[in-house]
Formats: C-alpha cells, sequence, structure tokens
C-alpha cells in the first residue's frame, strides 16, 4: 500500500481505450457457447455472481416456464472484476450464448452505451417499474430508458456496541468523539471500516459527499463537478482517518477483515453491510446481543445521511437467440416472491418495496427498517457509462485517505474524472 509521502506525489492514472477496443484487444479464445438448444426446449443461459440458494430459484422458474424454456445457471467467479471482464469479453465477442445477465449496479449504463443489452420495454418494463424502489431503479437507467430489472440491492448501516453506547451518532462528528472518549477510558473504541485502495473506499467518499450535498458529476453525468459539498465530505473523510480512532489497519481494510475485527470485540462502531449480522450471531452470540444498528452517520447534524446502494440488476443481452423468453425468465427470477426467499436465504435485500413488509421478513431482517429507510433516500454511484474508469481513478487518488489535502485532491479529482469521462468502459 502506498504511505502518505508518496501519494501525495502519485501519477494521475492513465484512462485507457473503449469498451469494444478494449474487450476486443485482450478477448482470449471463449470456452464453447452455452446450451446448444436446437430443436429442443430453448436453453436461458443466466450469467449470474455466486449465489448459494438462487438455484431453487432458477428450479421454480424452470417448474413455472411448463418445459417453455429452461434456464440454466451459469455461475460467474467471485469477485466483482472478474464476472465483469468475463461477460465484457464475451459480449465483444457477440456471443450468443449469453442470454440474462446478472450486472453490478455501476455497470448497466457501460454495457448498455455500448449496445450489449436490450431495453425493457411495454409489459416487461411496467412489471418491473412497478412497486419497484427509486434508488436501485435509477441504477437500472441510461438515458431515460430501461436496460435492466433491479433484483437485489445493498446499502450498509452503523452497527455499534448498545453497551458502550447509549444512543447510536448521528453525525461522523459525533462518532469520533465517542470514540476518542472510549478510547480515554480504556474501552473498546475503535471506528472500523473499508478505506484500501478499491471500490469500498470509493462508496465510503460517494456517502460522505452525498451526505454533504455535493456533486461529482453533473446532473447529465457527462461532466465532473467537485463541488464545495465534495470538498466538506474530503475534510470529514481525512479527520476521521487522523483522528486516532481508526483501525491500523484503515488504509488496507476491505468487508470481511473489518466484519472480522468488529467481531473480535476490538470496535465500538462498524460501518459495513448487512452480512455481518448472520456472520455475528453465528460467530459471537454474546456480543451479537450488544450490538445495535443504525442509519450510517451523516456529515451535517440535522440532515440525515444518503447512503450509497449496491445490488445486482438483470439485464437481457443483444445477441440472446431467444430474447422474449429471456425477459420472461428475468421477471420471474426477480419476482416479489423469489426476492423474498434470497433475501431470507441468502441475506440480499429485495427492491420490491411490499416484500419488507412480509411478516416473515422480520426474523431473518430485523434491521429491515432502518435497510428501507435508507433505501428510500440513497445515495447513487456516479451514472455514467464511464464509471469502471472513474472508480478506478477516484480510489487511486483517494488513497491512502490520511493523505488527503481537501481542494487540492478535490481539483485532482475533477481532473482525473474529467479525463475518464472520455473512455466508454476499460477492462481492468
Amino acid at each position: 500500500m502506498t504511505d502518505p509521502e508518496t501519494a501525495r506525489h502519485r501519477r494521475r492514472p492513465v484512462v485507457r481505450l473503449g469498451a469494444a477496443a478494449a474487450a476486443m484487444a485482450l478477448v482470449a479464445p471463449l470456452a464453447a457457447c452455452a446450451g446448444d438448444d436446437s430443436g429442443g426446449t430453448p436453453t436461458i443461459n443466466l450469467y449470474y455472481p455466486p449465489e448459494q440458494n438462487l438455484q431453487k430459484v432458477v428450479d421454480d422458474c424452470n417448474a413455472q416456464a411448463q418445459g417453455r424454456y429452461k434456464i440454466e445457471y451459469r455461475v460467474l467467479p467471485r469477485q466483482a472484476d472478474d464476472q465483469r471482464v468475463q461477460m465484457v469479453r464475451r459480449l465483444a465477442a457477440e456471443d450468443p450464448g449469453m442470454d440474462v445477465l446478472g450486472l453490478d449496479v455501476t455497470w448497466t449504463q457501460e454495457f448498455a452505451s455500448a449496445d450489449w443489452i436490450r431495453e425493457w420495454t411495454g409489459q416487461d418494463k411496467a412489471e418491473v417499474e412497478q412497486g419497484t424502489l427509486a434508488g436501485p431503479l435509477d441504477t437500472a437507467r441510461y438515458e431515460d430508458k430501461l436496460f435492466a430489472a433491479p433484483k437485489n440491492t445493498n446499502v450498509q448501516l452503523l452497527w455499534y456496541r448498545k453497551d458502550l453506547v447509549p444512543q447510536p451518532p448521528t453525525t461522523w462528528d459525533q462518532m469520533i468523539s465517542a470514540a476518542e472518549q472510549l478510547r480515554d477510558q480504556g474501552k473498546p473504541h475503535q471506528v472500523l471500516t473499508m478505506g484500501a485502495q478499491y471500490e469500498g473506499l470509493v462508496v465510503l467518499y460517494n456517502t460522505l459527499a452525498e451526505s454533504a450535498g455535493g456533486k461529482i458529476l453533473s446532473d447529465d453525468g457527462k461532466q465532473a463537478v467537485m463541488d464545495d459539498g465534495t470538498v466538506r465530505a474530503l475534510e470529514q473523510l481525512k479527520k476521521f482517518a487522523t483522528s486516532g480512532v481508526t483501525s491500523p489497519s484503515f488504509s488496507n481494510a476491505t468487508e470481511d477483515p473489518v466484519r472480522l475485527e468488529f467481531q473480535s470485540g476490538a470496535g465500538a462502531f462498524q460501518v459495513n453491510w448487512p452480512f455481518v449480522y448472520p456472520a455475528l450471531q453465528e460467530a459471537n452470540p454474546e456480543l451479537a446481543k450488544q450490538v445495535g444498528w443504525a442509519r450510517v452517520p451523516g456529515v451535517d447534524e440535522g440532515t440525515p445521511s444518503k447512503v450509497t446502494i449496491g445490488g445486482v440488476n438483470l439485464a437481457v443481452s443483444s445477441y440472446s437467440k431467444h430474447p422474449e423468453l429471456s425477459f420472461e425468465a428475468a421477471r420471474c427470477l426477480r419476482s416479489a416472491e423469489h426476492q423474498k426467499f434470497s433475501a431470507i436465504n441468502d441475506g440480499v435485500p429485495p427492491t420490491i418495496e411490499a416484500v419488507f413488509d412480509d411478516p416473515e421478513m422480520t426474523e431473518a431482517y430485523p434491521m429491515k427498517d432502518t435497510i428501507l429507510e435508507e433505501l428510500k433516500d440513497p445515495a447513487t454511484r456516479p451514472l455514467t457509462p464511464a464509471y469502471q474508469s472513474i472508480s478506478t481513478v477516484m480510489s487511486a487518488i483517494l488513497s491512502p485517505p490520511s493523505a488527503i489535502r481537501p481542494q487540492q485532491t478535490a481539483d485532482e479529482l475533477r481532473d482525473a474524472i474529467s479525463d475518464a469521462l472520455q473512455s466508454k468502459g476499460v477492462l481492468p
């Protein structure tokens, strides 16, 4: 990891070629196209990240199809970058064996701008939009058209020790102050979250920037803005990183190590995704009894935070041999019934608001009301086809957070993001 002094003199990352050109240059010989259905039941190939119980959803949708088609679950690699590389290579090669694609919410615009996925129209579009939360739906649109169907979403929460903190802080300054007091009393005090040079750091900064009312990009996504709110977010991130209440490993921390550190009892606060809840219940049930949850703190007192959402959108490949059946299969996979099943069994929050009200959700998701509260007023990462490039340069410039010089870093980010906007989709 780059030390702070070296980071101050870091060269700006170079933005590379557009998606189609870069992908074609790197295309390796592809595996044989999946599913030859000539003369038989059409095969709908679903390329989707690993999800432990998704096969049961696929089996149910196949039963409902009554032989008109059969979905085959093609499991993508676990790491998001590897997932994207595999799909980009296949789509750039116009692979007809791809039908339904599980896209990270930050990829929909890129894939749509490259004409790799089909627009959702008519009844397909109407069914997706009905009852779906606005934030996840925004991530599925490009140029005011719907190009994907939100299957699941995600949002971080503040996890805190109720035995150490009587009331959860509502601002980052309050949280830092509470942690300092605990430290002075010789009690567990650390504020644990993700600060390594990767997407998790971009998510943290995006949450702070949106919470401060800042704009990274213009409303049309075509210009870098980096206004006063984004500078205040940099000030807040720098203050946190140098406060003495973070973990010594903050600038290298990713989600699971953060979970494990909090689980060990070292922290008083943790900002992380809901997957930490069932893991804590299993690994340290006594500590779990002392852990509460709340909305992620904001930047200004009296102004609630806007928390960055994640999740997966379902898209239909432009090269599918069975587009109509693929749209039908995607609708089945993300139905309210199946979103509830996946939420309860795999811990992925639904995008259909009514699912949160189902009584079965209460036991599996005791924090569901807080999640829904954040999802109703969320932050989305910059919506642009060039997001992958923007994320790369942002994570490099923001790392390590202790080296941030707010106004100078904002200017550097503005220049780098402007360069990145000239690229539409870059391979890592």
